[in-house]
């Protein structure tokens, strides 16, 4: 058996993930990002954070970390 003819992008189009911060549950190709991209399409290789949690807290560590800095007083 070849592992093609059991997964097929179709698969991946109904399927449908809870995210892990917001717990909503979101289209797996729209609403995630792919972190395994040698895997193939399957839904272990996307991530089980949402888009939209993902960029709301790369931009919060972002920012705390740009303007909390100070020079050290050596």
């Amino acid at each position: 058996m070849d592992l093609d003819d059991q997964f097929n992008l179709a698969h991946l189009l109904l399927n449908e993930r809870i995210c892990r911060t917001c717990k909503v549950k979101k289209n797996l190709i729209d609403g995630f990002y792919r972190t395994r991209r040698d895997r193939g399409p399957v839904s272990s290789s996307y991530s089980y954070e949402c888009k939209e949690c993902t960029i709301k807290r790369v931009s919060s560590n972002k920012k705390i970390s740009e303007f909390d800095w100070e020079y050290p007083d050596w």
